[in-house]
């Protein structure tokens, strides 16, 4: 329990703080923290998990017990007002006498959005948005945001690039571009997302296994996808052979059928997404993740897949991780291959874009696609 007293940006803050502890094992839900303060001290705090099934507010009440009543809620979300799994945690915080609840932001679920406030007032619960926290609480749950916003998942293109933005030599690809530390980071990126990706052409180069591996637990396991339009993936490859019900090859309706069942008899789904050009369409595959409930697709290909999922427009936002290093030449590969586009005009333009420094040398970029 927390003795001191704290301004309530700083109790809002903790709430961020617990909630970022179901990091991997929320979704498809929201990572929600809350704290419930009784005359300047913690009484009560929680955190959901799907596993748990508990929500945030319901653990910390449990917690508070009696203190609960005359208490203030500070949590990173709109309380939920809807039966799902669990009852509504609106009602039980009216039920236990919270007196005020102060979140960071509403709910961007069409289920809720608001209507958990309103439940709150009309009981005469006290309800405050504290703006000062609502873009850290959106960026928290940002999949979970963009999914209740656009109906399809946060699409992220993760790239390692030289200063000149090659990803890879036209000879030797023997050792790393970036370091052990950004190496490390996406391991963290890849904790957080619900999927993976990678074109049929980077596996048959690396025979990568596209594995979470941050050693932290997660709720769903990390699906793991091979764009391979004509089903070259061998049997043989680390991919198929560690294959648990996690790995989906996308293809098309003129693959092998030999293939397909070779490939479905050893644990790999097989989904048919007929595109143009005979290829397997992105689009459709990012529309299936969509009913699924999977929130958040990390894309780690080569130049070839690179322009063709920016070029569909099915990419929301790029991390790109920059070494210190220069290849030059014609003929390493940039980090989006193709045609591209044939004048500077017609270029595709990022917005918000953050650098993140990673010491000593090397540095990332993080940007959102600008969509018209």
């Amino acid at each position: 329990m927390m003795a001191e007293t704290a301004p309530a940006n700083s109790f809002l803050e903790e709430a961020l703080v617990e909630a970022r502890k179901g990091t991997g094992l929320t979704s498809p839900n929201p990572m929600v923290g809350a704290l419930l303060v009784h005359n300047g001290r913690v009484v009560g705090r929680g955190h959901h998990t799907w596993e748990g099934m508990k929500h945030a507010e319901v653990l910390a009440l449990e917690q508070a017990g009696e203190l609960a009543r005359g208490a203030t809620m500070y949590i990173n979300l709109e309380p939920c007002c809807h039966q799902g799994r669990t009852g509504p945690c609106t009602q039980a915080l009216i039920d236990a006498g919270v007196k005020r609840v102060v979140a960071a932001m509403a709910d961007p679920n069409p289920l809720v959005s608001g209507k958990g406030f309103a439940e709150l007032r009309k009981a005469g619960v006290e309800v405050e948005i504290d703006k000062s926290c609502t873009p850290e609480a959106e960026k928290l749950n940002e999949p979970f945001v963009h999914f209740m916003r656009t109906g399809r998942p946060l699409v992220m293109l993760k790239a390692a690039l030289t200063l000149d933005g090659k990803i890879a030599a036209p000879e030797d690809n023997r050792g790393w571009i970036t370091s052990e530390r950004s190496r490390a980071h996406v391991q963290e990126l890849r904790h957080a997302s619900d999927a993976i990706l990678t074109g049929i052409g980077t596996l048959l180069a690396d025979d990568c296994l596209l594995t979470d591996r941050s050693l932290k637990p997660r709720h769903r396991p990390l699906l793991r996808i091979v764009m391979d339009s004509q089903l070259r993936i061998p049997l043989q490859s680390r991919m198929v052979e560690s294959a648990q019900g996690d790995v989906l090859v996308v293809t098309t309706s003129a693959a092998s059928a030999e293939r397909r069942r070779a490939l479905e008899e050893r644990g790999v789904e097989v989904l048919v997404c007929d595109g143009a050009n005979g290829r397997a369409d992105l689009g459709l595959l990012v529309e299936a993740l969509a009913v699924r409930k999977h929130q958040s697709l990390m894309m780690e290909g080569g130049s070839k897949i690179n322009w063709a999922a920016l070029e569909a427009g099915v990419v929301d936002k790029v991390f790109f991780y920059y070494a210190p290093k220069i290849l030059g030449g014609t003929q390493s590969l940039p980090v989006a291959g193709g045609t591209g586009r044939l004048s500077r005009k017609d270029a595709l333009v990022f917005r918000d874009v953050k650098l993140h420094p990673i010491p000593p040398d090397e540095f990332a970029v993080e940007a959102w696609l600008e969509k018209s």
